[in-house]
């Protein structure tokens, strides 16, 4: 029998369950269970510089490598600060464990030093959250943590552990788990067939079907089967932004991501479809615009993992509740020596794709001319030719996500990683230094504007301690981008705390953590600084990038309009 603390439980458990980092930062509330991480070699504790970069770091990980995320933060303000993480974290559906340090069981409740009722405040964030009551239970506790977190729609749970818990002079019985008991958790292991088999009838008489496929699709670890189904059909496919990369972007069947700043021929083909086959995806409103104008003509075939997401926004005609990959398999299944009823139809299906395709080509915005001050576009898309399309690109939130959604191209599934449903401002660098760690040997871009690097910049003294080769271009367009779009398209151009006027000189300030920094004003330079920036792998640099202030995200939806209903630059809309 082994005896272990209830701290020294932690640290052993984390081992047991192939933790390999635990992003944190300590406190009082939390020094015994650092003090057993100390004594201990297995898990590697990343210190950063502040807790929500612990929780974005800890979620790049996971949408990475799609095991969950773990973190650990201190009672009060350490608990408090991991808040944004979590909630980013839970609007896109990430894997992560957050084990928060707590006061002394016997004073809680009483506004003792740096209490904050962490299980209260995170409850409409996390997918379920526990508070140890005794040390015995951990080991049980911690592994129907990691269990929930990464079954059935995975997303954070929170540990609340008060200090006494894990005392090191209490010691108890430590066994491994093999196994999380869960009476009221059963998630789904496949669809239902009966369901299955009407969708694949509706797909083969279908005249005008879409795919729109989600962030399901890359946790769910379906893309394969994804590949394979939409190859058979001869469908096209749209993506949402968190299921970029889940269908090759290369593949001529592929018509981008859809939506707000989709493009336009899958916010058209969406718009005049007559099946929609949602997998993995959740009808946002980032996606649908005006429900009551959504693709009028559709009938919907919608499979999701959470039952609770089918027809709370559009009625599905056809819900399936279960995991996209067994659902996808089984369809593949029920579809072998079967023939498309109407394949005349589907052709003229596709003649109208590209038709809208041909519209737009050659139109999406005008490249800067020589000794001009660059397109954020154009930025993108060099990067993406230095990179060969190939590297892990996280991104913060604003017009710079847009157009590295739209400008970057995709062909793995996990590679493009963005705070989606929260939007949180300050995600990419953290996140891009969680998956550097994870993947040292592979190429990670952080796309950024000035406004949120400043959120999370002081997580370069992190890299300093640890490593971290990240790549961090910043299209620095010296204002709050979509801000001040929005401001542009609704406020007669009255920018209002939208332009950023005392920035700090990024090159001095990249230099003074120890690191290369390159500043590029046109086009003639940007060439030989990407050279710079790429020649070394594990080194980290900064490359600041003066960007047309005046260039705005298009297309745009229209507020309030159907999916078709489209501005497409300054002067033109659908």
């Amino acid at each position: 029998m082994e005896l272990l603390s209830g701290a020294d439980m932690i640290a052993r458990f984390l081992q047991d369950e192939g933790v390999e980092y635990i992003y944190g930062y300590p406190g009082g509330a939390a020094l015994h269970i650092y003090d057993a991480l100390f004594r201990q070699d297995k898990v590697k504790h990343i210190l950063v510089r502040h807790e929500q970069a612990a929780t974005h770091a800890a979620d790049g990980y996971a949408r990475a490598s799609g095991k969950p995320g773990t973190v650990l933060v201190t009672s009060g303000p350490g608990a408090t600060n991991a808040v944004t993480g979590i909630a980013t974290a839970y609007m896109d559906s990430i894997p992560m464990v957050v084990l928060c340090g707590q006061v002394m069981s016997h004073l809680i409740g009483e506004d003792a030093f740096q209490e904050t009722d962490i299980v209260g405040v995170t409850r409409p964030i996390v997918k379920h959250s526990f508070s140890i009551r005794h040390p015995s239970e951990i080991p049980e506790v911690l592994k129907k943590a990691y269990y929930l977190a990464s079954t059935g729609r995975p997303g954070p749970v929170v540990v609340d552990i008060p200090k006494d818990m894990t005392a090191p002079t209490e010691r108890y019985e430590y066994i491994y788990p093999k196994k999380a008991k869960l009476r009221s958790y059963n998630p789904v292991t496949r669809g239902h067939t009966g369901q299955i088999k009407k969708a694949v009838e509706m797909m083969l008489k279908a005249r005008r079907p879409v795919f729109y496929t989600g962030g399901g699709v890359v946790t769910g670890e379906a893309s394969d089967g994804l590949t394979d189904l939409v190859k058979r059909l001869g469908f096209p496919i749209t993506t949402t932004l968190m299921g970029i990369g889940a269908f090759p972007q290369s593949d001529d069947q592929s018509l981008g991501w859809l939506g707000m700043h989709g493009s336009y021929e899958s916010n058209m083909a969406m718009h005049h479809a007559d099946l929609i086959i949602a997998i993995g995806a959740r009808f946002d409103d980032r996606v649908t615009n005006n429900i009551s104008k959504f693709c009028p003509t559709a009938k919907i075939v919608h499979v999701d993992i959470d039952p609770s997401s089918i027809s709370k926004t559009v009625r599905a005609d056809v819900p399936i509740v279960g995991p996209a990959a067994s659902v996808i398999n089984e369809m593949i299944s029920l579809l072998q020596g079967r023939e498309i009823v109407s394949s005349e139809a589907l052709a003229e299906w596709w003649q109208s794709i590209d038709g809208w395709r041909e519209e737009r080509r050659g139109k999406l915005y005008e490249p800067s001319a020589a000794g001009e001050v660059l397109k954020p576009q154009e930025v993108i898309e060099a990067v993406c030719r230095a990179t060969h399309g190939q590297a892990y690109v996280t991104t913060d939130v604003g017009q710079h996500q847009m157009f590295a959604a739209q400008y970057y191209k995709f062909d793995k599934p996990n590679r493009f990683v963005t705070s989606g449903g929260l939007g949180t401002m300050g995600f990419g660098f953290p996140a891009a230094m969680g998956i550097k760690q994870n993947f040292p040997d592979e190429q990670v871009v952080c796309f950024t504007g000035e406004g949120s690097f400043q959120m999370m910049m002081q997580e370069l003294s992190t890299c300093k301690q640890f490593g971290g080769g990240v790549k961090i271009i910043n299209l620095n367009n010296a204002s709050l981008g979509m801000v001040r779009q929005w401001q542009d398209l609704n406020y007669k151009s009255r920018h209002a705390h939208s332009y950023m006027e005392s920035l700090p000189d990024f090159q001095k300030l990249i230099e003074a953590y120890g690191f290369t920094a390159l500043k590029v004003q046109t086009r003639e330079e940007l060439e030989s600084a990407l050279e710079k920036t790429f020649a070394d792998n594990d080194e980290l640099v900064f490359l600041d990038v003066a960007v047309d202030p005046h260039e705005h995200v298009y297309p745009m939806q229209v507020p309030l309009g159907a999916m078709r209903d489209m501005l497409l630059s300054k002067t033109e809309r659908t």
